[in-house]
């Protein structure tokens, strides 16, 4: 089973081809694409900057749900009956918490693993690796952080508003601590889709890794 992940840099909507992609992906099972986000005041009129790019294309059925609020119970079954996952933005420690830290995230990989697409703004895409690094520029602490993650991705380190943070030397920090990973940094406004874990497409500002020392650009168009 091949198994599909979308990274965004940034707060969402989707990049076109990446929405074209996700919803080409997920027509192929039955049901809602679920949204997990963090729950903030007015986050009803927020949601139509997920779902806008993905409606265009067709998809028409969602499950909203918000964390803490929404049972656990309640977001794992919603999550069963996905035919796709996406994964919001905020404090990444607090998503951390409210997902990797709970059975919710057993679900999550399981759904992956099954050939779910799945979709990581910002924090979601912090997160989804099996190790979790935050900028000092993420945290209360301001200082450079790391913790477990979903485990989607086993060799990978991710950044996200890589050039709008100027975070090339959180990058090489977590290159000097997980020095067996490949590590990239992700521009705000740009996706990347793994298949199978392996970069397949890029789209937006820009992608970049560190390798040998040296930072370079990705850019890989969709075939």
């Amino acid at each position: 089973m091949n198994t599909h992940l979308f990274l965004f840099g940034g707060a969402p909507p989707f990049t076109t081809k990446m929405a074209e992609n996700f919803v080409k992906i997920a027509s192929s099972s039955v049901g809602p694409v679920s949204i997990l986000f963090i729950e903030r005041e007015g986050w009803e009129q927020y949601m139509s900057r997920y779902t806008q790019e993905l409606e265009d294309f067709g998809l028409k059925e969602f499950y909203y749900l918000p964390l803490p609020s929404t049972p656990i119970e309640k977001v794992q079954n919603c999550l069963r009956n996905s035919s796709g996952i996406m994964i919001g933005g905020g404090n990444t420690n607090l998503y951390a918490d409210c997902i990797v830290e709970t059975p919710i995230s057993t679900v999550i990989k399981e759904k992956y693993e099954e050939g779910t697409p799945i979709a990581g703004f910002s924090a979601g895409a912090l997160i989804s690796p099996e190790i979790c690094i935050i900028s000092a520029k993420d945290n209360d602490q301001n200082v450079f952080q790391f913790r477990k993650g979903l485990g989607l991705l086993s060799d990978v380190s991710i950044a996200v508003h890589f050039s709008q943070w100027d975070d090339e030397a959180h990058l090489r920090h977590a290159v000097k601590q997980f020095k067996h990973q490949y590590h990239y940094g992700i521009d705000e406004n740009t996706g990347v889709y793994l298949r199978n874990g392996q970069i397949e497409a890029t789209e937006g500002d820009g992608v970049y890794r560190i390798k040998n020392d040296v930072l370079y650009t990705i850019n890989k168009s969709f075939e």
